[in-house]
């Protein structure tokens, strides 16, 4: 008889999950082992994305902003050599929110670049149904995956920020962040309405996110080894913060 997980037991193991506990806490406090805690948990992150898919179409958002939030596969990319599979190194998860209902309408996890900005811009604007104000970092790929995506049918503002460091090499400033020096708003496309182009709402969910998600935590030995159970614990978190 196959040894199947209560109901009950399953609910415990998710809901650590989904606080930000680390897969081995958990098998220290269910006595569940760490491998059926890792394919419960892609099991469960997977439905949440499906969940999601069907649930966020239609959407009548106003204000969306996007930024992204940087992870790793297997190890960080300084230490990726030829031979590696190209789906270890830096990852990052791209995502949107309504600054208005703090709806989560997408993400989507891959490389900082313009294949994955593209891809993101296109499933974004696959779920709207009326013309929306974009506000971004940056980041020159969502001028392209905007321009291609929503054409003149978008108000687009991204917000440019200056950063200083801190080269003293004091140890209480090791891990600091850089300080802003100068914040700049630039009108890209359509008409944004300046005053509420911002990517304040989206940097909050990043925080929370890495909160919450023990693969996103800052100097973490938590991290996943293969992208599939990266995509499900993000599913997880997204489907936590929005349904």
């Amino acid at each position: 008889m196959a040894n199947v997980l209560s109901t009950d037991r399953q609910i415990s193991v998710i809901s650590a999950l989904a606080e930000g506990s680390s897969i081995r806490s958990i098998e220290r406090i269910t006595g569940v082992h760490r491998d059926t805690i890792m394919r419960l948990g892609v099991r469960v992150g997977e439905g949440c994305a499906r969940v999601l898919d069907v649930e966020m179409r239609n959407l009548s958002c106003q204000h969306l902003q996007f930024d992204e939030i940087w992870g790793f596969i297997g190890k960080k990319e300084r230490h990726c050599t030829p031979d590696d599979s190209l789906e270890l190194g830096d990852v990052w998860t791209f995502c949107a929110i309504d600054s208005d209902t703090k709806l989560v309408p997408s993400f989507k996890v891959g490389k900082r670049d313009l294949p994955t900005a593209n891809a993101f811009v296109a499933d974004v604007a696959s779920r709207m149904r009326n013309r929306v104000q974009i506000s971004s970092d940056a980041l020159r790929a969502y001028v392209d995956a905007v321009e291609m995506n929503f054409g003149a049918d978008v108000d687009f503002a991204q917000i440019i920020k200056t950063y200083i460091t801190d080269d003293s090499h004091l140890p209480e400033r090791r891990f600091s962040a850089p300080e802003i020096v100068v914040t700049e708003k630039k009108s890209v496309s359509g008409f944004p309405d300046m005053a509420l182009a911002s990517t304040s709402h989206v940097e909050r969910l990043n925080g929370t996110t890495r909160l919450h998600m023990r693969r996103l935590t800052r100097l973490t030995y938590a991290f996943s080894k293969k992208l599939e159970n990266f995509e499900a614990a993000v599913a997880l978190h997204t489907s936590r913060t929005t349904i």
